[in-house]
């Protein structure tokens, strides 16, 4: 599977789904099911290299402003929901996360920011297809988010690394 073939699901689950993440881990789960159980494999590496990729200080502050809060699990919830927008939005927050205030200009933190079952829809695909858990993928989260560590809790720290995130969602 190559990076536009994984977009393009991505791409058409979202469509579908009409913006709604549960809706869209089921549809990307049935389009899953149509491939081979190794190329289920693939997409679901392909999926973790992003999910790595955004794993910053940078972005999990731009998480903070977003959904007002930034634990692990909920930053780990919106990197899901990050790379279920597609490629255009993912890769412009993850360059400059600040811009996710044009990228998402209609995030309403009661129903956006969380897709916890995009992350899981390569393995329940593999599962349905093997009746077998998708294979051990070798690979492994970071220990410490990429950057350099800062205060999620300082307004002034947060208003001048996002201007424009704390211009619309600050507090």
């Amino acid at each position: 599977m190559y990076e536009t073939d994984f977009w393009q699901l991505i791409d058409e689950a979202r469509d579908a789904a009409d913006g709604d993440p549960q809706d869209q881990a089921d549809l990307l789960v049935e389009r899953l099911v149509q491939l081979t159980p190794d190329e289920v494999i693939d997409f679901a590496r392909l999926f973790e290299a992003r999910f790595r990729r955004a794993y910053t200080w940078e972005l999990w502050g731009a998480a903070r402003l977003l959904l007002g809060e930034a634990s692990e699990d909920s930053f780990d919830y919106f990197r899901c929901w990050l790379i279920a927008q597609g490629r255009e939005v993912f890769e412009g927050a993850v360059h400059r996360p600040d811009d996710l205030a044009e990228l998402v200009p209609d995030f309403d933190e009661e129903e956006d920011g969380d897709a916890e079952e995009i992350g899981y829809a390569a393995d329940e695909a593999h599962e349905q297809l093997t009746g077998l858990p998708l294979p051990d993928l070798g690979t492994r989260q970071p220990r410490r988010p990429e950057g350099q560590p800062f205060d999620f809790d300082d307004p002034g720290t947060l208003a001048r690394r996002f201007p424009r995130l704390w211009e619309r969602f600050g507090d």
